[in-house]
């Protein structure tokens, strides 16, 4: 796992990640300090996701018929673009803004500037749709088959420390500077990782031996090929609940933290460090604990311990218990990607991985605008039967509780004997 392609990979992935832990904090922040609604705020986290459920079925497609690294140097340029263009109309409009500690006063919202917002979120998720199918098809070309699970745990845990580790503490010092700065920040690390990837030898164009059919045949074949799965079609399912009942809570996880948890932005960023720790600890762990434990009696683990956390977190009001909290919730997250991410990528065909693994991130990601309106919406109902406090408490609540009936349907399906029978069908399947 020392090639330079992987390391590359890596140290890319690590920069473009400080960025999105720097605009964790810039764009909530930001749009708490456009509008105080909460349906509005869900709303942005909805755009973020959005592409996932229009976009990714055609985005698998494309990532079967180009070089994948290109694909991603052009998607990585394309959001520095993007947020560059945030950045200075931020900069711009940056006298109209409030400052850190004056967000709970604003009143109203201030329509152009929320506009933006949701637009460039919706177009970044796009970028991002195709950006990390690319990512996801790409790093089995650099790493042996035998590695998978080591190298996407050693990827995720450099990718958690800047994301959540870095990122968020860099983002609210920025903040404190100049509210657009952390933007442009932002920007600069998506064309830092761009030139990284760009860098990286050969071509990664996925080799086939048939004649091109058109688009929609083969996107057709690529959902048939997971329909078809015993195993990847109930743990796609699976996932795309979990991620819609994730994203209940978080969409509003900023008015959570500065009404409830009564965080600064500072405090807020440091949210994330918790993750972070989690995410390094899951990252390392993951594999051998998934040898010796059994891939499938971890994934209901984190089933069961991901709604347990969430109603303990819902119940809590100092930030620092919820920090410690966070850690266990992506020590399990992480644990969860590190088994089917490494499954997917050995078990799916080369030449059907970009479509097959963007129908699975299909149903597994296109659910979470589903959760973040939702969440919103819970919130509203809240506040107009509840206090603004137990409004803010409920979408963590009722996240907790649907776990219960997710693992019901999980529990049967995704077993230790079924991994292993994907695995060793896979190995005996004709090149």
């Amino acid at each position: 796992m020392r090639n330079r392609g992987y390391l590359r990979l890596v140290g890319a992935s690590t920069i473009s990640n400080l960025g999105d832990g720097i605009g964790i904090i810039a764009y909530p922040w930001l749009a708490s300090g456009v509008t105080r609604n909460a349906t509005l705020i869900a709303l942005v986290a909805a755009a973020q996701r959005l592409p996932w459920l229009l976009f990714s079925l055609p985005a698998g497609v494309i990532t079967d018929r180009v070089d994948r690294r290109r694909l991603m140097v052009s998607m990585d340029s394309v959001r520095a673009a993007l947020t560059l263009g945030v950045a200075a109309f931020v900069a711009w409009k940056s006298s109209g803004l409030p400052g850190p500690a004056e967000l709970e006063s604003v009143s109203g919202t201030n329509v152009s500037m929320y506009v933006v917002v949701l637009v460039a979120t919706l177009l970044l998720g796009c970028a991002e749709v195709l950006r990390d199918n690319a990512s996801q098809t790409f790093l089995p070309a650099v790493v042996d088959k035998d590695d998978l699970e080591k190298a996407n745990g050693r990827l995720w845990s450099a990718e958690l420390v800047a994301n959540s580790f870095a990122g968020p503490p860099l983002g609210s010092l920025l903040i404190g500077v100049a509210f657009a700065l952390p933007f442009f920040v932002d920007a600069a690390t998506f064309a830092v990782a761009a030139g990284i990837v760009a860098s990286i030898p050969g071509d990664f164009t996925p080799q086939t031996n048939d004649d091109r059919a058109p688009w929609r045949d083969e996107l057709k074949e690529g959902l048939r090929w997971l329909w078809s799965h015993e195993l990847l079609r109930p743990l796609a399912i699976t996932l795309g609940v979990l991620n819609m009942l994730g994203m209940i809570p978080f969409a509003t996880l900023v008015l959570f933290g500065q009404e409830v948890l009564d965080t600064s932005a500072t405090e807020f960023a440091l949210l994330g460090t918790g993750a972070a720790v989690g995410g390094v600890i899951g990252g390392f762990v993951a594999s051998p604990v998934a040898k010796r434990v059994g891939e499938g009696p971890l994934l209901l683990v984190t089933l069961i311990g991901g709604g347990a956390i969430n109603i303990v977190i819902g119940l809590q009001s100092n930030w620092m218990v919820v920090w410690f909290f966070f850690g266990l919730a992506v020590i399990l997250g992480v644990v969860w990607n590190v088994i089917t991410v490494s499954l997917r990528q050995t078990v799916i065909p080369d030449g059907l991985l970009g479509r097959v693994n963007s129908v699975y991130r299909f149903f597994g990601w296109g659910m979470m605008p589903l959760g973040s309106l939702l969440g919103g919406l819970v919130v509203a109902f809240g506040d107009g039967t509840t206090s603004r406090e137990t409004a803010l408490r409920l979408p963590w609540l009722l996240s907790g509780l649907l776990h219960i009936v997710l693992l019901l349907y999980a529990a049967p399906r995704l077993t230790s004997a079924k991994v292993a029978a994907a695995r060793e069908q896979a190995a005996t399947a004709p090149n």
